[in-house]
């Protein structure tokens, strides 16, 4: 079989994706799907998908680890296009960001925030930091840590247990998660 290769257009320019490890983005990967998962599972007008393409505008079309999508009947901003890919801005779109992290914290930040995503969550595996920013007058900033977590802005009771999430504690970020329904 042919190898098949992941790529993305990024302000015009193509990038190809690296090899993923277990540590540096399976598993965190994991946790972030099954985070967003259990809420949109709760919630009929959203959906959670994973390494999906969508196409932003004709110089960024993304592969986003995972977004979650607000049904347009609701307010949501996206479509299907004839082929089958979203097409327009999902509501939160989250990177983990092992070997690309300098490009998902600059081209594609700009690019999510000038295709206003409303939000964009970055996890810097290798640093041990996530950042939650929210989409305000045109510009991204960030969503304050309280109590050692980070609550969305346009999604009621999304909240994200930072130092779980960072020590790969699935349980205590959905029991977080949970408490806040």
């Amino acid at each position: 079989m042919p190898e098949v290769k992941k790529a993305e257009l990024v302000q015009g320019i193509v990038f190809m994706a690296s090899p993923v490890r277990l540590d540096f983005h399976g598993v965190p990967d994991n946790l972030i799907q099954t985070w967003l998962g259990t809420y949109a599972a709760y919630r009929p007008h959203l959906q959670c998908a994973t390494n999906l393409t969508v196409r932003l505008g004709p110089d960024d079309v993304m592969q986003p680890d995972a977004v979650l999508i607000l049904d347009p009947a609701h307010g949501g901003k996206t479509s299907i296009d004839g082929s089958g890919y979203l097409a327009g801005p999902p509501e939160l779109v989250v990177e983990v960001a092992a070997s690309s992290v300098s490009r998902d914290a600059r081209e594609k930040l700009v690019s999510y925030r000038r295709a206003g995503v409303r939000e964009y969550l970055l996890w810097r595996v290798i640093d041990e930091v996530i950042e939650w920013f929210v989409l305000d007058e045109d510009e991204y900033r960030p969503l304050p840590v309280v109590d050692g977590c980070i609550e969305s802005r346009i999604f009621p009771g999304l909240v994200l247990n930072v130092a779980a999430a960072l020590a790969g504690d699935r349980a205590i970020v959905l029991e977080t998660l949970n408490a806040a329904r």
